[in-house]
């Protein structure tokens, strides 16, 4: 079909509402609506009302009326037909090939319960099973989609004119008829031996296994009796753990590896380095460190270090690099997490990234697809969207994602991010309750990134708890909906057992066909082919606890502290406060600024004892400023808001400080749709009123946008990270023994001219 589709039959066994959802729909579309069982002849209707089957040859002329009535109209038309049989389907092609399909689906026990609740109609519940014995489900090459029908009928007619408003030709859910996998083509390159691995693989396994394979499993337990179940049970084809120290995740990770049958893909978010993956791994930059400097080697060494310590613990699958674009200051999710506000520097650095991480047998999966950056809201708790048109996505992150696919990325994690004008581009008349994320559309998994973009490799949705995700429909339905879409693997179990079977039934029900788990199981185990994970020995896939001795080397902090030397960045300093030293400004007020504890449960203030302590070795006497609460923590009484900023912001100010540093480290995670600073109370003393008083240093340790929240301030630097190295660097450069060399890009004024004083 090409365009949109006005001949539609509406079929299914009885009891599925062919009838209700064939006018609701016919309403929808603007066509005349006409229920196939008013054009059965009679013989046919006193056969089906005595409770006797009709046969192929009662059918068939039945079936060729029908096929008639779509030839003979040259209006939209749509006719609900239980069109059970592909062959029944076929004669109404031959009277006009046109036609496409929208199978209602549903279980055995809910249509029963319909047909039951239906007094007077001719069709008995006694035939109900012979019916559902009959059916066959659409094939790949069939225009049509399938739809549940435990959902209401809006829904349902919702589904189904999304498909028929943009249908251009094959089945929009049948990914792997459209766009086959390649083994052989890249990034999988495999040769005939590892081809047939892949494929006796697949042959030898049980739906359980096959059906197991499209999950990878955060582990939340280091126990072998954990790990024991996951993988005997649910047959999980890759995994992501707790971090915890490099010898306990090396150990965890040996153990698993050592109980699967098909070995494990296993990840790590190496997006900073080592870190994350492990607690003693190396932090070496962010994302937006590594483009805030004109050496692009930064990236590459960022990688390099990630791949050799991620390596070393047994990992060989990275969800890096972040190649979302910061086009949005306020944006507070991927503000950190971006190369910068251009695609060619998210290109630049996403190359040498990805070039350092592959030293180590490792391969990536770059994130978040179709883009992050635009919308300020954070996928993790609600749905976000990409709402640039279609011709300026293909200039940005679309350039972005046809060269990352043509350098060699072998896979893709699809953000819970709606893009709902590339969406209209491919379904024109999409209405905006239609706009699903990118996990659950067709058009961008298929059409966009199979079919114009051209990615050959295993997509991945992100994790499948984000509120971005769950907030589009039942989670019986999305867990098989997002495979049907056409991503391969489904990251994290909500709950593994009742997820497992929504899967499974997604793929019995006919939701996910035969062809799309086919296709999927081939690009999972094409990938962990391409890692000659197939010809390793079980001892060989994770290296031994000596190999730990790379994890936080001193090699690897040595870079790190030279890549932070390198791009502690002087975002402004218009009142020429710098440099500041012991032997002018001795005495120093000290201010941190945190987001408060999060879910990581670490002290959010931490790294206020490393400043004062590089403060203090570099000789100034440093002052540490307490609110209102931790004095109260502390013991004193009687303490309020008031009372401390009295006390702080006396007219003696300038007598007792020579100087006052900020150093913020607001970070927030997952838990909020944005972040700013917030203050320990209203009009709270720590905020900057005091830049009047004395020369004044902003710095921040993480975020780059706070200058929103602190515009008075005249000297703003961004330091990147709260680490020992980026925070000596920072006074270093403060007291003017080194120059400041990072670079910045006009989000940190946030479009604001007071923010620039």
């Amino acid at each position: 079909m090409t365009g949109k589709a006005t001949h539609v039959v509406v079929m299914g066994v009885a009891g599925c509402g062919k009838s209700t959802v064939g006018a609701a729909l016919a309403e929808r579309l603007g066509a005349e609506f006409l229920d196939g069982d008013s054009l059965h002849p009679q013989a046919n209707i006193d056969k089906m009302a005595a409770g006797t089957p009709l046969n192929d040859a009662d059918r068939a002329p039945w079936l060729a009326e029908i096929g008639r009535r779509f030839s003979t109209s040259d209006a939209p038309l749509v006719i609900a037909c239980s069109a059970l049989k592909r062959a029944y389907r076929d004669i109404i092609r031959e009277g006009d090939p046109t036609v496409a399909f929208v199978h209602l689906h549903g279980t055995r026990e809910l249509l029963g319960e319909r047909m039951n609740n239906r007094p007077g109609h001719f069709m008995p519940t006694s035939l109900l099973d012979s019916q559902l014995a009959t059916l066959e489900h659409l094939q790949s090459d069939e225009d049509g989609v399938m739809v549940d029908i435990e959902n209401p009928v809006d829904q349902i007619v919702d589904r189904a004119a999304e498909f028929l408003l943009g249908a251009q030709g094959g089945n929009i859910q049948d990914a792997a008829a459209r766009f086959p996998v390649d083994l052989k083509a890249a990034p999988f390159n495999l040769d005939d031996a590892a081809v047939q691995w892949v494929e006796s693989t697949i042959g030898t396994m049980s739906l359980e296994e096959k059906i197991g394979q499209l999950f990878i499993n955060h582990n939340n337990d280091y126990s072998p009796e954990y790990l024991d179940e996951v993988l005997e049970k649910y047959h999980v084809g890759g995994m992501r753990y707790r971090p915890g120290p490099s010898g306990a995740v090396q150990e965890h990770i040996r153990y698993a590896q050592s109980k699967t049958r098909i070995p494990l893909l296993v990840a790590s978010n190496p997006e900073m380095g080592g870190a994350g993956s492990c607690d003693d791994g190396t932090f070496v930059s962010t994302h937006l460190q590594a483009g805030s400097h004109p050496d692009k080697g930064i990236a590459r060494q960022m990688g390099r270090v990630a791949g050799v310590e991620t390596a070393a613990l047994g990992c060989n699958w990275a969800f890096a690099p972040i190649v979302d674009i910061h086009y949005n200051w306020r944006n507070t999710v991927i503000s950190t997490r971006a190369f910068g506000n251009t695609p060619e520097i998210v290109v630049e650095r996403a190359k040498e990234y990805f070039d350092g991480i592959s030293e180590s047998p490792t391969v990536c999966a770059m994130k978040h697809f179709p883009g992050d950056g635009i919308d300020e809201r954070d996928q993790h708790v609600v749905t976000s969207y990409n709402t640039l048109g279609y011709e300026e996505w293909n200039r940005t992150y679309g350039h972005v994602y046809r060269e990352m696919i043509g350098h060699g990325v072998q896979s893709i994690m699809v953000g819970h991010i709606g893009a709902p004008e590339v969406s209209r581009h491919f379904r024109p008349g999409m209405t905006d309750s239609e706009i699903r994320p990118a996990t659950l559309a067709p058009e961008l998994l298929q059409d966009l990134l199979r079919g114009e973009l051209g990615f050959n490799g295993l997509v991945l949705t992100d994790a499948s708890l984000m509120v971005g995700l769950t907030q589009t429909m039942k989670r019986r339905d999305l867990v098989p909906a997002t495979i049907a879409a056409g991503c391969d693997m489904f990251l994290f179990f909500r709950n593994p057992e009742e997820d497992f079977q929504f899967m499974l039934d997604g793929y019995k029900s006919g939701v996910i066909t035969e062809e799309r788990l086919q296709d999927a199981l081939r690009r999972i185990l094409g990938i962990k082919a391409s890692l000659g994970l197939h010809t390793a020995s079980r001892e060989s896939l994770v290296p031994s606890a000596d190999v730990l001795s790379v994890i936080g080397s001193e090699a690897h902090k040595a870079v790190a502290a030279e890549i932070a030397d390198k791009t502690v960045t002087l975002v402004k300093d218009t009142a020429n406060n710098l440099p500041i030293r012991p032997e002018t400004h001795k005495r120093i007020r000290l201010y941190g600024i945190s987001g408060g504890a999060d879910f990581t449960r670490a002290d959010p203030l931490a790294y206020l004892d490393t400043v004062k302590e590089e403060l203090e070795a570099a000789g100034f006497s440093v002052d540490v400023f307490k609110t209102a609460e931790q004095r109260s923590a502390a013991g004193e009484t009687g303490m309020n808001f008031m009372r401390v900023l009295s006390e702080e912001a006396a007219a003696d100010y300038a007598e007792r400080y020579d100087a006052a540093f900020v150093f913020a480290n607001v970070k927030g995670f997952a838990q909020e749709a944005a972040i700013r600073i917030k203050w320990s109370s209203p009009m709270a003393a720590e905020i900057p009123w005091y830049a009047t008083e004395v020369p004044t240093v902003f710095v921040s340790l993480n975020q780059p946008n706070h200058l929103i929240d602190v515009p008075m301030v005249k000297t703003a630097i961004h330091a990147h990270a709260g680490t020992r190295e980026a925070i000596r660097a920072t006074i270093h450069k403060i007291r003017g023994n080194s120059e400041f060399q990072g670079t910045f890009n006009d989000n940190v004024f946030c479009d604001s001219f007071d923010t620039r004083l």
